[in-house]
């Protein structure tokens, strides 16, 4: 018998020359195949060759030593003569697009690789086999995207799960992962999912957003960029607040480029997301407890060995428990320029949900002490929204200004203007009322927003 190289070429010398190159399998095959069957012939058909692939590459698969683009060539070149052993007849459209799903298969994400590799699309929304949906521009849509079955859909989560170290199973039937890329994943498989296992992908964009991008997009002004910016220099500890997909993680992303270069960075995160340019950062995951109902390492036990870290800056990925205690407490010992996010609908509500959270900590304390941890620690809260038309904006810059009574205090730095069209007349506007921080910024000689320095402010 052949060997595969030749057998390869062989396969390249011959000239294939389909004599009825634009009908359908389904018409080339005959024998009372009609267009209906015609995705199932491909269907098996590519369940063969998977079967086949992985026989004969075996462990070259998993190998460490192949570079990704030898692995991929590999993988082509014995589809290819795969296809040919199979003799049936096939258009080369066909023939292409087996290629190209087995490949994804086997070293990709299957179904999924062409809406990952597509810079359009910011999420991906599995709702089973075969319900795909997909967001672009802020627009949920349906696609024709399909897995083979529950089992393909499976396989595929479990790839993506195992690649950071987690599982999903019946016991386990829920998992936040990651992708390579930094992309956010979570999965959903039965018995809690009903219909069939969910799988939602969040994103990341190969080149991260700048606040040039921001800007640009219209997230904020200019003069709200300046703000912040200083803010962040000035050493202010930032609460970042909005609902889901609302932009959060990209906004402290933003706000982390505004850390100066020679301090050090930790970050704390369920499943890393962050993208930082610095050098000097020290990256932290949680994990989940394994099969056995051990080993689980909580984002509060994080924020405590952080503090042993020696850290300039904490970063805490999103707070969404009795870790929130702990990070108030080191935003009032020394680690002042602290960035954090929480899910809340508006700024006042964010505040009244790390109260919460404080409170679910076991830690016996009055409302009256964990408001005053909550108003010392925090100077600023950043709220994000999604807007109806898809648009990403920052809706309100509050500043948290003491207490009065039990009550912690606020005060509007900026507001969102919603008058005119959704998303393109509306605007981020100055209140006109002065920042307590201000004369702290000025003393550091940090630029201010044209409006706090004019003189008649």
């Amino acid at each position: 018998m052949s060997s595969l190289s030749e057998r390869l070429s062989q396969i390249r010398e011959k000239e294939y020359t389909p004599t009825t190159p634009t009908k359908t399998l389904a018409q080339r095959v005959g024998s009372g195949i009609d267009e209906g069957k015609q995705a199932d012939v491909l269907s098996e058909l590519k369940v063969r060759l998977n079967a086949a692939l992985l026989e004969r590459l075996g462990p070259r698969l998993y190998s460490s030593e192949m570079e990704p683009h030898e692995l991929e060539s590999a993988v082509r070149e014995t589809v290819l003569v795969l296809l040919e052993e199979e003799s049936l007849p096939l258009t080369s459209a066909d023939r292409t697009r087996l290629i190209q799903e087995v490949a994804d298969d086997i070293l990709g994400h299957g179904p999924l690789e062409p809406l990952l590799r597509d810079a359009e699309v910011t999420e991906i929304i599995v709702n089973g086999p075969h319900k795909v949906f997909v967001e672009r521009r802020g627009r949920l849509s349906r696609t024709d995207v399909e897995f083979d079955s529950e089992e393909h859909l499976r396989r595929v989560i479990e790839k993506i799960v195992a690649r950071v170290g987690r599982r999903v199973d019946e016991s386990s039937p829920m998992v936040d992962a990651r992708l390579p890329d930094g992309s956010r994943v979570n999965a959903v498989i039965p018995p809690i999912a009903l219909d069939g296992s969910s799988l939602t992908i969040r994103k990341f964009a190969i080149d991260p957003f700048t606040a040039d991008d921001l800007v640009a997009f219209g997230t904020f002004s200019e003069d709200v960029r300046t703000l912040l910016q200083s803010a962040v220099n000035g050493r202010l500890n930032i609460l970042i607040s909005g609902g889901t997909g609302s932009g959060k993680t990209t906004t402290l992303n933003v706000f982390s480029s505004f850390i100066p270069e020679d301090e050090r960075i930790v970050t704390i995160e369920d499943a890393a997301e962050l993208q930082l340019q610095q050098d000097h950062v020290v990256r932290l995951e949680s994990r989940p407890m394994n099969i056995e109902g051990r080993g689980e390492i909580s984002i509060r036990d994080l924020v405590r060995n952080a503090l042993r870290m020696r850290p300039d800056r904490i970063i805490v990925g999103e707070v969404r428990d009795a870790a929130a205690l702990d990070m108030l407490q080191a935003m009032n010992t020394g680690h002042d320029g602290s960035l954090t996010t929480v899910h809340a609908n508006t700024p006042r509500d964010a505040l009244a949900r790390v109260e919460t959270m404080c409170l679910m900590s076991g830690v016996d304390l009055p409302a009256r002490s964990i408001r005053e941890q909550i108003a010392s620690a925090i100077h600023l809260v950043v709220q994000q929204a999604r807007l109806r038309d898809g648009s990403r904006r920052i809706t309100h810059i509050t500043e948290v200004v003491g207490m009065e009574g039990d009550i912690v205090t606020t005060q509007d730095l900026f507001t969102y203007d919603y008058r005119g069209s959704e998303g393109a007349g509306g605007a981020l506007v100055p209140t006109g009322i002065r920042p307590t921080f201000l004369d702290d910024l000025m003393s550091r000689n940090l630029p201010l927003p044209a409006i706090y320095t004019s003189a008649t402010f």
